[in-house]
């Protein structure tokens, strides 16, 4: 049975269970870091602080596609994203590659790390390919 209009303290704890279920979820066994309160475009600029992205893949940065619009139409959320890889990488908009729904849990997979942000927007979800670090 579904609640009509739960309770806001209901929909905080239920929302975080989920979220951490996901992570979890998605992780496999990884570490995961949780930086709650930090939005999807903040933890980026976090970690594109610290590493470049690869310069030997094509789309080395990707994002969730919302299955509501259309292919290539970007939620605020991911927009940020894109933005924030063009603005701190030197990377075009056709480098950041929308990941349909399951085509994106399949690339988690191959993660080494998940970081959850707090992002709270529907397919707030990112993916990252670390290039090499220089001396």
């Amino acid at each position: 049975m579904k609640l009509a209009d739960p309770s806001p303290a209901l929909k905080k704890d239920l929302k975080a269970i989920g979220d951490k279920l996901t992570a979890d979820w998605l992780a496999k066994g990884k570490p995961v870091i949780r930086l709650p309160g930090h939005s999807l475009e903040r933890v980026s600029q976090a970690v594109l602080s610290v590493f470049p992205l690869a310069v030997d893949v094509a789309q080395p940065a990707a994002y969730m596609q919302h299955s509501e619009l259309p292919l290539g139409k970007r939620t605020p959320a991911q927009q940020a994203f894109v933005d924030t890889v063009r603005d701190m990488e030197g990377r075009d908009a056709s480098q950041v590659e929308p990941l349909e729904r399951y085509e994106f849990y399949r690339r988690v997979d191959g993660a080494s790390l998940i970081v959850q942000s707090g992002e709270v927007t529907a397919f707030g979800n990112a993916l990252l390919c670390k290039g090499v670090i220089l001396p």
